[in-house]
């Protein structure tokens, strides 16, 4: 196998240099904006509500048709109310996450 040449390794270096810096320009995202980040977290409120809202549903009817028991509407209640806390919890996370994104852009 024979030696490559000093000379073209250079290039290809240089070449792949180039390469990752473009793909570095267009990976770069635009800066989040308030509507953006205000969206997110209403997003994942509403998200938490609804699926604890589904699972209380869920669980009255099922203890209903099956077990024969009435337990309407507590576990509506107590899964919104579930669905609630977890949806806060998330809006908490993605806000911490969202400023340690902006604290690591401005340094």
């Amino acid at each position: 196998m024979p030696t490559p040449d000093p000379d073209d390794l250079k290039r290809l270096g240089e070449r792949i240099d180039e390469a990752e810096r473009k793909h570095s320009e267009r990976k770069a995202a635009p800066p989040t904006s308030s509507l953006s980040i205000a969206f997110r977290f209403a997003t994942e409120l509403v998200a938490a509500v609804v699926v604890g809202c589904g699972l209380g549903w869920g669980i009255d009817w099922a203890f209903e048709h099956w077990a024969s028991v009435q337990t309407r509407p507590w576990g509506m209640v107590v899964f919104v109310l579930l669905g609630a806390a977890a949806g806060i919890l998330n809006v908490i996370r993605a806000a911490k996450e969202i400023n340690a994104e902006m604290a690591s852009k401005e340094k």
